[in-house]
């Protein structure tokens, strides 16, 4: 089970969706499955399958965020986190190799479509909590076990 845990720019977002999903979308959706009802046959009439379709996702994406947002509790910033990796920070790592990584430990419900975030739930944001500049985080996969070094911790104010 993913952690409950999100940054307020996620939660904003994931409201700003379920708003968009019920207020414009849903509405949309609603007027075209009308119209392609009033047509007749609806055994046959692809515009009205199709639509009718999409407004079942969208409801079951609607239900999803209805719920989801009532149990995430939101992780502000917090002067105390300064100098340490907690959640929601911008980590710069580096292995030894020289390969640099930088992303933003994040819930699992912003991880999505975003290349710069891992969730909190990873392995690698679980070995990088509270470490600090300099210090160096041990990450156990399946593929291994693999050293990187923090070479700076970030947070939006």
């Amino acid at each position: 089970m993913a952690t409950p845990l999100i940054t307020r720019q996620g939660y904003e977002k994931l409201q700003q969706e379920l708003d968009h999903l019920w207020r414009v979308e849903r509405p949309e959706v609603t007027k075209l499955v009308t119209w392609a009802a009033s047509l007749g046959d609806r055994s046959e009439n692809a515009d009205y399958q199709y639509n009718k379709k999409r407004l079942r996702e969208i409801d079951r994406r609607v239900r999803y965020l209805q719920k989801r947002l009532d149990t995430l509790k939101v992780v502000d910033y917090h002067p105390d986190q300064e100098g340490r990796v907690f959640f929601g920070a911008w980590v710069e790592i580096e292995n030894d190799d020289g390969e640099k990584k930088r992303f933003r430990i994040a819930g699992y419900d912003e991880i999505f479509d975003r290349k710069d975030y891992i969730s909190v739930d990873s392995p690698m944001a679980r070995a990088l909590l509270k470490k600090q500049v300099d210090d160096d985080a041990v990450v156990k996969t399946e593929a291994g076990t693999f050293t990187w070094y923090i070479n700076a911790i970030e947070y939006q104010k």
